[in-house]
């Protein structure tokens, strides 16, 4: 799904594939049952979630890197200094402060602070330490989350980090991170089950709780958003404020598997106000541990604009399971 990024965290995730619908997924296109119905099956996930590593840094990167300069104390905004122009051939990392909580364990939620300094002028650019501003949340071990990923292995809450990387825009940034928190959270939906209203898409789940979604033959798009709760959870309503983390499987009405975390081997953390509208909408007033049937007509999605495999006007149809949501008023 294409959302809106900040200047933060967005900038630190390599290549980021967090778009839903602008991720084109690798799935073939599922073949239609012998009743006409379009079954839409999302890829398994492999064994071992697969993600490019990263490049080696040069010993001028390191130098670099060890040059700069953090001052302030753990839980406030620190303050980075260095001298201008900072470049580096690959991300480039090290540990300013090693945490003293608790080991950060893959698929767990974890929360940061941070400070973005740009490499050309040594100026702030962002800061999470501003007042109004949340800590932002990332799933431990997405692949979409490698320059996080990697210079966090072995390490425990409140460890704070430095980062000098290059932006997808070309731009050289040096970040200061700080994690805050990390919450184990549920790996698929947990609650009670709901009858959905008769003629929707149905849905299968595998052991795992992965989705297959059949679209009765014939089925026409509604004009108006479904929201179809089929699994209601016990936890506190989500507001549209709020940081989501879910796990996603979308499909168009023909059966085509356009994305899905649950091919991807992690959940998604992302604000719910930067995602398309039908998920907003969708989403809000449910609760912590629902799964959700999404049916959403083209002008809440992506309207008359192809995105990635997604062609212009075509509605989208979500199965999410919400596993956690955090932040908001």
């Amino acid at each position: 799904m294409k959302h809106r990024t900040t200047a933060g965290l967005a900038a630190l995730a390599l290549g980021s594939a967090l778009a839903l619908a602008g991720c084109a997924s690798d799935d073939a296109p599922d073949s239609e049952a012998s009743s006409g119905a379009a079954v839409c099956t999302p890829a398994a996930a492999p064994a071992e979630a697969s993600s490019s590593p990263l490049p080696t840094p040069s010993a001028e990167d390191v130098a670099a890197v060890e040059a700069i300069q953090v001052a302030g104390d753990p839980g406030s905004e620190p303050t980075v200094t260095f001298t201008p122009p900072l470049t580096v051939t690959a991300p480039t990392s090290r540990v300013v402060n090693p945490g003293t909580g608790a080991d950060l364990v893959d698929g767990q939620q974890v929360s940061i602070r941070y400070v973005a300094i740009a490499g050309a002028d040594g100026k702030k650019v962002f800061s999470k330490w501003d007042e109004g501003q949340e800590p932002e949340t990332f799933t431990f071990g997405d692949p979409n989350f490698q320059l996080l990923n990697v210079p966090l292995e072995g390490q425990k809450v409140g460890t704070r980090l430095l980062l000098a990387s290059q932006g997808q825009d070309g731009a050289f940034q040096v970040s200061l991170i700080e994690v805050e928190g990390a919450k184990d959270v549920a790996e698929r939906a947990e609650g009670e089950p709901v009858k959905p209203e008769e003629g929707l898409p149905t849905v299968e789940l595998a052991e795992d709780g992965a989705p297959t979604v059949t679209i009765p033959e014939g089925y026409e798009a509604p004009t108006e958003l479904v929201s179809q709760t089929l699994i209601e959870g016990s936890g506190a309503e989500v507001s549209a404020d709020q940081t989501v983390t879910v796990q996603y499987a979308g499909c168009l009405l023909d059966g085509t598997s356009f994305d899905s975390s649950w091919s991807r081997g992690a959940p998604m953390a992302q604000p719910l106000d930067q995602l398309i509208k039908g998920w907003a909408e969708g989403l809000s007033g449910q609760k912590i541990g629902s799964q959700v049937l999404l049916v959403i007509p083209p002008e809440l999605g992506y309207g008359d604009q192809e995105s990635g495999s997604i062609p212009a006007n075509s509605p989208l149809v979500f199965v999410v399971d919400i596993l956690d949501a955090t932040g908001g008023a």
